[in-house]
C-alpha cells in the first residue's frame, strides 16, 4: 500500500514551467507526467486540448508526436480539461478525481454551459461558497457577501440573496468535499451536463450547439435540447468538407439522418473525432471492441481516426481496484481580486532529463494550466460594474420564472466557455452587456479568438509574456485544403491504376498460360470469351509483336 502523498496545489498555480521533450516525444508521455504531477490514477477522464494558429481547438493525441501535431512555434501552451465527463461523479473512487471533476464544472457553469433554473443555480452557487469559504460567519461575510463573487455570466440580486440565504442556513457544518459531491450529484442531474459545445448550423441555417454528453448525443437551439439521442441509437457519424451526419436507428427500424454544418472543415473534422472518441468510450464494453473508423466509404478518401484509450467500464473496474491512502488535496480559499484571481507560485514540476536528441520546449502551467480560472478562487465581481451585468427589465423576468436559465441569454450561447483562461472582468461585463441588450449570439470568430487570446495586458506583462495562449503560426489553410485535394486525386489514380494491372495480369494468365485450373478452363470455354481471343486479343498481339521487332531492329541498326 503507497503511502500518502500531498497533492500540491498545483489547482491555484499559473506559474510557467519549462519542459524540455525529445521531438519524438508522444502526446502519451507528458499526459502520464502530468497526472504524476497531480498525483492522479483515475486519469483516463481527462485529456490535454490545445489550439492551432487557425483557432481551431483541438485533443492531443496520445499516440502521435507532439510537436508533429502543433503547427504553431514552441513555446507551446496547452490546457488540462476533463475530456470524458464521468457519467456517476459521484461514484468517483478517489477524491483527488472529483475535486478536478468540481472544478471542471465550476468552470463551465461560470462560461454558460451549464444551463438551469434559477433555484437550481441558487443552490450549485452555495455549494461552491460553502467548499470554498467555510460555514457562514458574520463577522467575516457582511450583508451582500455573495453578490462579489461571479458563479454565472449574469446575475440578479435575487438570485444572489438566496445564494446567501442558502449558504447560511442549509450548508452549514458541510465540509469542502461533501460540499463539492454535493454539487456534482446536483450538476449531474441538469441536461446540459457534461456538454462541451459545437457551434454549427442546422440545414435551414439555424444557429445549433451540438455536444456529446455521457449520455447521448445533444442539440441545443435556443435555451432548449431539441434532440437528444442515446449512444445505443447512433449507428455511424460522418463528415464532408464542412458537412456533418449523424445516422441514428430508433425503435420500429426507424433511421434518421440528421444534418449540420461547422463553420470550417477544420471544425468539422474536430467535431466528427470528439464523437468516436465519446461514442466509443461511453457504449463499448472492451477497448477491445474499437475499431479504425473512416469518414467516408471510399477507403482511399476521407480521414481515419482510432480511438486509443480504455472505455468507460474499463476505466470504473480499475478505479475499484485502487487501494491507496487517499492523497492530501489543498484546496484554495476565495481571495478579493479580478476575474484572474492572485497567482499561488506551488511547486515545480519534476524535470525531465535531456537528451541528446534534438528537444523542443513546451510552456505548461503549473499542474493545471487549463482549470487555472476554475481552480482557484471563484472570481470576484467588481464593484464599479456591478449593476451592469443585467438589466433590470431581464432581471425581473428571470426571478419571476423558475423556468428561465440564469446562466444563458435568450440563445445559448457558451461563447465563453472555449476561454482557456477568463477574460478580465470589465471586458466581460461589456461584453455580456452587449449581448443582453442587442440580443445577439456571440459569433463562431469571436468565440475562437476568445480561445487564443490572453486575459488582458497587464497580467501578460505581469506573467512575462509567458500567457500567450498561442504562437502565431505560418501556415496557410488554403495550400493546406489544396494539398489535400491532390493527394486524394492521386490515392484515386494509384487504386485505379492497381486495379487495371490486376485484370491486365488476369487476362495474360487466361491466354497465354496453359495452367488447366476448373475456373479458368470454364471461363476459356465460354463464347464470349473465345469472340474476345480470336478477334481482338490476337490481331492486338500480333500489333505489339510486330512494333516491338521494329523497334528492336532500330535500334540494333543505330
Amino acid at each position: 500500500m503507497h503511502s500518502p502523498q500531498s497533492v500540491p496545489s498545483a489547482f491555484t498555480s499559473a506559474q510557467v514551467q519549462r519542459l524540455c521533450l525529445r521531438r519524438d516525444a508522444k502526446g502519451q508521455y507528458l499526459f502520464d507526467l502530468l497526472c504524476h504531477h497531480l498525483n492522479l490514477l483515475e486519469k483516463d477522464y481527462f485529456g490535454i486540448r490545445f489550439v492551432d494558429p487557425d483557432k481551431q481547438r483541438h485533443w492531443l493525441e496520445f499516440t502521435k508526436s507532439v510537436v508533429k501535431q502543433l503547427r504553431s512555434q514552441p513555446p507551446f501552451t496547452m490546457c488540462f480539461r476533463v475530456k470524458f465527463y464521468p457519467a456517476d461523479p459521484a461514484a468517483l473512487k478517489e477524491e483527488i478525481t472529483r475535486y478536478l471533476v468540481f472544478l471542471q464544472i465550476k468552470r463551465d457553469l461560470y462560461h454558460g454551459r451549464l444551463l438551469c433554473k434559477t433555484s437550481d443555480a441558487a443552490l450549485l452557487a452555495a455549494y461552491i461558497l460553502q467548499a470554498e469559504i467555510g460555514d457562514y460567519d458574520p463577522g467575516k461575510h457582511p450583508e451582500g457577501y455573495s453578490s462579489k463573487f461571479q458563479f454565472f455570466p449574469k446575475h440578479s440580486e435575487k438570485l444572489e440573496r438566496k445564494i446567501a440565504e442558502i449558504h447560511k442556513t442549509e450548508l452549514s457544518g458541510q465540509t469542502p468535499a461533501t460540499s463539492e459531491l454535493n454539487f456534482l450529484r446536483k450538476a449531474q442531474t441538469l441536461e446540459t451536463y457534461g456538454v462541451d459545445p459545437h457551434p454549427c448550423k442546422d440545414v435551414s441555417g439555424n444557429a445549433a450547439f451540438l455536444a456529446f454528453t455521457p449520455f447521448g448525443f445533444v442539440v441545443l437551439q435556443g435555451n432548449k435540447r431539441v434532440h437528444f439521442i442515446k449512444w445505443n441509437e447512433v449507428t455511424k457519424l460522418k463528415f464532408e468538407g464542412k458537412t456533418f451526419y449523424l445516422y441514428v436507428s430508433q425503435k420500429e427500424e426507424k433511421k434518421i439522418i440528421l444534418t449540420y454544418f461547422a463553420p470550417t472543415p477544420e471544425a468539422c473534422k474536430h467535431l466528427w473525432k470528439c464523437g468516436i472518441e465519446n461514442q466509443a468510450f461511453y457504449k463499448l464494453e472492451k477497448s477491445s471492441q474499437v475499431r479504425t473508423v473512416s469518414s467516408s466509404n471510399l477507403f482511399f478518401k476521407g480521414s481515419r481516426f482510432r480511438y486509443s484509450g480504455r472505455v468507460a467500464k474499463e476505466v470504473m473496474e480499475s478505479s475499484a481496484k485502487i487501494k491507496r491512502e487517499p492523497p492530501e488535496i489543498h484546496r484554495a480559499g476565495m481571495v478579493p481580486s479580478r476575474s484572474c484571481p492572485s497567482i499561488t507560485h506551488g511547486p515545480r514540476l519534476s524535470s525531465v532529463p535531456r537528451t541528446r536528441r534534438r528537444a523542443v520546449h513546451i510552456s505548461i502551467m503549473e499542474g493545471l494550466e487549463s482549470l487555472r480560472d476554475s481552480a482557484h478562487s471563484t472570481p470576484v465581481r467588481s464593484s464599479s460594474h456591478g449593476d451592469t451585468f443585467l438589466p433590470h427589465v431581464r432581471s425581473s423576468r428571470a426571478d419571476s420564472n423558475e423556468r428561465v436559465a440564469v446562466i444563458a441569454d435568450e440563445a445559448y450561447s457558451p461563447a465563453d466557455s472555449v476561454l482557456p483562461t477568463p477574460v478580465a472582468e470589465h471586458s466581460l461585463e461589456l461584453m455580456l452587456l452587449s449581448r443582453q441588450i442587442n440580443g445577439a449570439t456571440c459569433s463562431i470568430e469571436e468565440e475562437k479568438e476568445s480561445e487564443a487570446s490572453t486575459p488582458t495586458a497587464a497580467e501578460v506583462e505581469a506573467l512575462g509574456g509567458e500567457l500567450r495562449a498561442l504562437c502565431q503560426g505560418h501556415s496557410r489553410p488554403e495550400e493546406e485544403q489544396v494539398n489535400k485535394f491532390v493527394l486524394s486525386v492521386l490515392r484515386l489514380l494509384l487504386v485505379t491504376m492497381g486495379l487495371l494491372f490486376v485484370l491486365l495480369l488476369l487476362l495474360i494468365i487466361l491466354t497465354e498460360s496453359d495452367l488447366d485450373i476448373a475456373f479458368f478452363r470454364d471461363i476459356r470455354q465460354t463464347p464470349e470469351f473465345e469472340q474476345f481471343h480470336y478477334q481482338y486479343f490476337c490481331p492486338l498481339r500480333r500489333w505489339f509483336a510486330c512494333k516491338i521487332r521494329s523497334v528492336v531492329s532500330l535500334l540494333i541498326d543505330t
